[in-house]
């Protein structure tokens, strides 16, 4: 039965991602001024449109490493010596 969910979701991951469709997702007045200035010959608008779209991806990621780091500083295993006897312990 899991082998059969698992054959059945992956055909249905694979039809999703085979049939995916390039979309443009840039507003109007976003295309406009970068397709305005690129034909001006002035580069600066369009490069610091890219930087910023770079920005918005990484900044997510960086926050999620930052706080990953932290619990993993604050949370790891010390050594901890338990100091326990060698004696066998019988419960019942």
């Amino acid at each position: 039965m899991k082998k059969l969910k698992l054959i059945l979701s992956s055909i249905v991951i694979l039809l999703l991602v085979g049939n995916a469709k390039i979309a443009a997702a840039q507003c109007s007045q976003c295309v406009a001024t970068v397709e305005t200035n690129r034909q001006a010959g002035n580069d600066g608008l369009a490069k610091g449109l890219n930087h910023g779209i770079l920005y918005l991806l990484v900044a997510p990621y960086a926050a999620i490493g930052l706080m990953a780091f932290v619990w993993y500083k604050k949370y790891r295993r010390k050594s901890v010596n338990l100091n326990m006897r060698n004696e066998k312990m019988y419960l019942n």
